[in-house]
């Protein structure tokens, strides 16, 4: 069974399809074949095969340049329509279910993806013409749509697989070469996370492309998905991967809870490779609920702990004693995900947790003074899920807090003035929250230093707080 979308509208012999292609007479022909490879009448092999030959010559007839025609109209112009055409042909070569391929129906599909791998080279020689100075300036926004399809494709069929036979291997990976060079990237790698920094890759796009494919219902309708979205997924490493864990990590975690052997293996080495290459602490907290799912607290007795639970309290037993700069900060920065996480229950960390804050309120880290603004955005957070156990640690909070305000406003060193305001403008709203959870008692407590203390900046987020606690209008928490 191929991957084919809802049967399309009846033919349009005179025009192009509506919003899928200029009015060009390329367009027009472009959208008959794309009806031939999708409608309804595109069940029939003698249209599918008659289109693939219109294709070709069609290919073969027009210049390079006409190709790119409207490649910046709202619809894509004609390549847009090309688009929409590689990825017929791409759905046209992919293999059927595992049962529907026994037997000859393999034969088959190796046959037709060597017919649509030589049509993919004919399209992408035109592309490379198309390069030449002076002869279309706009191959790039042409190739893009082109792009996506034509790689599922060759990776589809570049390796050996029960629906690939040796010609239909060797063309894929001429397919492949020929993408590569035409894009101008030296690896599949720079090919989906993009060359330079500059560069948008093609990741995200290919990911798109698979995605209908890859939900419970019909990961299994192509056995050739998951092996491209594992191999494809593979070649992304870190900082890029990162970007597109929302995209990744539910079809990692669908396909190796499958019941088969094989489908479990391959799901574990997708996760595997996402832990290795994405931010570890906050991938974990997307995969939580997934391994927890059979925990239900029912009343009565304690909550059980968590593999959250656990991961924070190894992750603070590195955090108390950690004296390098970067590691503070890499914890530092996902600390706040775990207290969202947790919520009430982070009361069970808590004196763990008071200590880590504490003590990281007292290092300067550097002039971004990242690890201490989310050590504060933590503290924040604690309070508002925690308040009842507050009040009892107003003394020590108040005093570290007032400490990091007097150091930061006589700092005299390069940190940046908006870091220092930032940092000023968190402790002062941490001294808020403070006061909301002893009953207003930091107010009191803090009431003498505006006639005591000199230094302006410490002045100013004391009456701060002074005024936001008699109801005077305040615009921080």
């Amino acid at each position: 069974m191929e991957r084919d979308g809802s049967p399309e509208s009846p033919p349009r012999e005179a025009s192009s399809l509506p919003g899928e292609c200029p009015s060009s007479d390329l367009g027009q022909a472009l959208s008959q074949i794309l009806h031939h490879l999708t409608g309804q009448e595109s069940r029939r092999g003698k249209a599918r095969n008659a289109a693939l030959q219109d294709l070709g010559a069609l290919l073969e007839a027009t210049e390079c340049d006409r190709l790119f025609e409207g490649s910046d109209a709202p619809q894509g112009g004609v390549p847009g329509v090309l688009g929409k055409v590689a990825a017929a042909l791409e759905k046209f070569a992919a293999p059927p279910k595992e049962e529907e391929g026994r037997g000859d129906g393999y034969a088959t599909v190796a046959e037709r993806a060597t017919a649509v791998g030589l049509l993919f080279m004919k399209l992408l020689r035109k592309v490379e013409s198309a390069k030449e100075p002076q002869v279309c300036p706009a191959w790039k926004r042409g190739l893009r749509p082109l792009a996506a399809p034509i790689y599922v494709f060759a990776i589809t069929h570049s390796v050996q697989q029960p629906w690939t036979r040796p010609r239909s291997r060797d063309v894929a990976r001429e397919v492949l070469t020929l993408l590569l060079h035409v894009a101008e990237c030296g690896s599949v790698a720079g090919f989906l996370h993009g060359e330079n920094e500059d560069e948008k890759g093609r990741f995200a796009e290919i990911m798109g492309l698979l995605q209908p494919d890859l939900n419970k219902e019909s990961w299994k309708n192509n056995p050739a998905t998951k092996h491209v979205f594992s191999w494809t997924l593979q070649q992304v490493t870190r900082p890029w991967l990162n970007q597109h864990l929302e995209r990744i990590l539910p079809p990692s975690l669908l396909i190796s809870d499958d019941y088969q052997t094989e489908n479990k293996v391959l799901g574990v080495h997708c996760l595997h490779h996402i832990v290795l290459n994405v931010a570890v602490l906050l991938c974990l907290l997307d995969l939580f609920p997934v391994l927890e799912k059979g925990l239900h607290w029912k009343g009565g007795a304690a909550r059980p702990t968590t593999h959250c639970d656990e991961v924070l309290q190894l992750v603070l037993t590195h955090m108390e004693p950690e004296h390098r700069v970067l590691l503070r900060r890499t914890y530092a920065r996902n600390l706040p995900a775990f207290v969202k996480r947790l919520g009430i229950l982070t009361v069970r960390h808590l004196k763990r947790l008071e200590r880590v804050i504490l003590g990281y309120l007292e290092v300067y880290d550097g002039p971004e003074e990242e690890a201490r603004l989310k050590i504060l955005e933590t503290l924040k957070l604690l309070m508002q899920y925690t308040w009842p156990r507050v009040s009892c640690r107003l003394v020590v909070l108040l005093k570290a807090l007032l400490k990091l305000i007097c150091d930061v406003a006589r700092d005299s060193s390069l940190t940046p003035e908006p870091v220092k305001s930032a940092l000023l403008e968190e402790a002062t709203d941490c001294l808020l929250l403070l006061d909301c959870c002893s009953q207003g008692q930091v107010k009191g407590l803090l009431a003498k230093i505006p006639q005591s203390c000199e230094d302006r900046k410490v002045v100013e987020c004391v009456r701060k707080v002074q005024q936001a606690s008699e109801g005077a209008p305040y615009s921080g928490t």
